[in-house]
């Protein structure tokens, strides 16, 4: 496996379907002013993840990453690839060339295939970066943040911290945050309408930390 240490990237994973990524991406890169790219987009392409961050986004130095591959159903990849006659090759998934900091959100979960032999988190082994995990409070959370912090453990894979998201659940948050001994990079409350002005606000929120966490992956040359 070919993995691209040289790249200075953050991951977006979530530890399950529909837990905020593309808010949480939208934050830091705001945060960070840095560029955004989702390899592997999976259904919605007009209104794809990529054009949401775009519009929330408030900075002019961020620039915005074509997917590597565009599939036309919202499943799983490696379903909505065979619905449209397509294989994905994670070989062939490449970070873009970029003189800024990347985020990177992933399609789903960490152990969302991507056809039938590679995994999300297999892609993030070969793309080299550390991981943000953010997780969202609900019955089964717990399970689902520590199973999928492991995840990245088993495989030596960094996660810089976790990124809650939703409404604040403080035994949850308290024991995750305990039991990994990661670090909480923020919270993102649960808001009525997603606009700029509520990512500028979580950016500011975050930025102390990720000032931080982020300073040695900023560095690396």
């Amino acid at each position: 496996m070919n993995v691209q240490t040289s790249t200075r990237q953050l991951i977006v994973a979530g530890i399950g379907t529909e837990i905020g990524k593309t808010v949480a991406s939208a934050v830091l890169v705001e945060a960070l002013k840095a560029d955004y790219w989702k390899p592997i987009q999976s259904g919605a392409l007009t209104d794809s993840d990529t054009n949401t961050v775009r519009q929330l986004i408030s900075n002019s130095v961020s620039r915005f990453h074509p997917e590597a591959y565009r599939l036309t159903q919202p499943l799983s990849p490696h379903a909505a690839a065979e619905i449209d006659g397509v294989t994905i090759d994670a070989q062939s998934i490449t970070t873009p060339t970029t003189d800024n900091l990347l985020i990177t959100e992933l399609a789903g979960g960490l152990m969302v295939p991507l056809n039938s032999q590679y995994l999300n988190v297999d892609l993030v082994q070969q793309l080299g970066a550390p991981v943000v995990l953010v997780s969202r409070n609900y019955l089964g959370s717990i399970n689902h943040t520590l199973l999928s912090a492991e995840a990245c453990q088993r495989r030596n894979i960094p996660i810089l911290g976790i990124l809650f998201n939703g409404p604040t659940v403080p035994a949850t948050e308290t024991f995750i945050l305990a039991y990994t001994g990661l670090p909480c990079i923020g919270r993102i409350g649960q808001e009525a309408e997603i606009t700029k002005d509520v990512i500028c606000y979580y950016a500011a929120s975050v930025l102390p930390v990720l000032h931080q966490l982020v300073e040695p992956i900023q560095q690396k040359s």
